[in-house]
């Protein structure tokens, strides 16, 4: 299997590098050309295309045959830089790539989402404090999820938790919706988040799902009638 990562640098991207690259498959990484030498360990094992993951041409040469995508949706910036990840990957990928996006537990699927008051506050917060530096857009991240969730394309959208760092706990366990007892741990490692994201590529019941995810070690995973 060929795959692209889209957003290859960062620390959630290297870790769906490795991934994929443990399970023998041939790897594409996108990244924004100074973010190239924290790829250096793996240099001699992909190929790497330099650009704006939100530049269709960038992502049109690094998605040209593969059989997956493995897009880490970031909202950066105020220029549409999610939305237009997602735009060029949805318009770009192989008509038969699986293609699968990661986001935080914010994004609503349906109505079956259940969102705490603390949670709301802490997205409406983030997201004004945000977009007053001009550093993050997080209504760019909904609309690009918006625009997962109507296309026909064969896609997963991976809605994690929040993320700490440590050696695996194995696949995270996962719901439909925000709110069920079973994620109130609302902890997940990060190199989970990418081992659930890598799987979902060849898990036929994750298509055109929005899994929302939790470490599988958390006290609401082990234990999911009591709430953490």
């Amino acid at each position: 299997m060929k795959v692209c990562v889209v957003g290859a640098s960062g620390k959630l991207g290297q870790y769906l590098v490795r991934h994929a690259l443990d399970r023998g498959y041939e790897v594409v990484g996108v990244c924004r050309e100074r973010s190239v030498p924290k790829l250096a360990a793996y240099a001699d094992r992909i190929t790497i295309v330099p650009g704006p993951t939100n530049d269709p041409e960038v992502i049109r040469t690094a998605v040209a045959g593969c059989d997956g995508v493995l897009t880490v949706l970031v909202p950066w910036g105020v220029q549409q830089y999610s939305s237009g990840t997602a735009q060029a990957v949805l318009d770009h990928a192989e008509p038969h790539a699986r293609l699968v996006f990661s986001c935080g537990w914010h994004i609503r699927r349906d109505d079956g989402d259940r969102y705490t008051r603390r949670l709301r506050a802490g997205v409406r917060i983030a997201d004004v404090l945000g977009r007053l530096v001009r550093a993050v857009e997080i209504r760019d991240q909904e609309e690009a999820a918006r625009r997962i969730f109507a296309s026909d394309r064969r896609w997963t959208v991976v809605r994690g938790s929040d993320l700490e760092e440590g050696e695996s706990q194995g696949l995270p366990v996962w719901s439909r919706h925000v709110g069920d007892p079973i994620l109130a741990g609302n902890l997940t490692r990060r190199v989970d988040f990418a081992l659930f994201m890598v799987e979902a590529l060849t898990d036929e019941m994750l298509l055109r799902e929005a899994p929302a995810i939790v470490g599988r070690l958390s006290p609401s995973a082990v234990n999911p009638l009591r709430r953490s």
